[in-house]
């Protein structure tokens, strides 16, 4: 796939695909969406001492990284075992050229953008202490024959449903709720509200709240 970096208007860059006329994050800031959707509507309101991520996917990992500056302000002790899954992951000179350590003032977060890139696939890397991250390569639908531990935190991150579709229907959602604990959240950018009826379905107790900017709403479910 053809990828080029554009800045967004938080200042923010992002990777835009040419075949699919899509980018990996919004154009009204890709820093401020990840923040807003999987921190404050996501990690901030896990309060379990062990937090087990699975992120749907990987892409730039702006949302490793925002995650891993949200536990070093404070971690409450809490242990954060982050799953990953990506096809394609991106290469060293966009990583490069993203840039994402010069968006936050912790400048230990320079090495840290470079160790979640360079560390070894499928297996289990400790990032910082206490923060482990796992990187795995595989299709999403592979999820379903993936031995992982019971997961409280979901970071749904796919590409919009207009360019696939099929990461938004029930057979990738039921694969998630297998895989989660009862209580757990699944926080995603989308409202769609097939996607709302779909997570109903599967009994979830599904929410709309205030979306990242230029986007009205977005959705919070907990597994019951």
């Amino acid at each position: 796939m053809k990828r080029e970096v554009q800045t967004t208007k938080d200042g923010s860059k992002t990777l835009y695909i040419n075949d699919l006329n899509e980018n990996y994050h919004s154009h009204h800031g890709a820093l401020q969406e990840a923040q807003h959707v999987f921190i404050k509507n996501g990690y901030n309101l896990i309060y379990d001492y062990d937090v087990n991520i699975l992120e749907l996917g990987f892409g730039t990992g702006l949302n490793v990284l925002v995650t891993i500056d949200e536990y070093l302000k404070n971690n409450n002790n809490k242990k954060v075992h982050y799953i990953t899954l990506e096809k394609y992951p991106i290469i060293e000179s966009e990583m490069e050229e993203l840039g994402y350590e010069s968006l936050f003032e912790n400048e230990d977060l320079k090495n840290i953008y470079q160790k979640i890139h360079q560390c070894e696939w499928d297996s289990d890397i400790e990032i910082i202490p206490g923060f482990t991250l796992r990187k795995i390569k595989c299709d999403f639908f592979e999820l379903k024959n993936l031995t992982i531990p019971k997961i409280n935190l979901v970071y749904f991150d796919c590409f919009g449903a207009r360019v696939q579709p099929d990461l938004w229907e029930y057979p990738l959602f039921e694969m998630v709720c297998d895989k989660m604990s009862i209580g757990g959240l699944l926080t995603t950018y989308s409202s769609k509200g097939s996607v709302r009826r779909i997570l109903h379905d599967l009994a979830f107790n599904v929410v709309k709240v205030d979306g990242p900017p230029g986007k009205r709403e977005m959705i919070n479910a907990v597994k019951q």
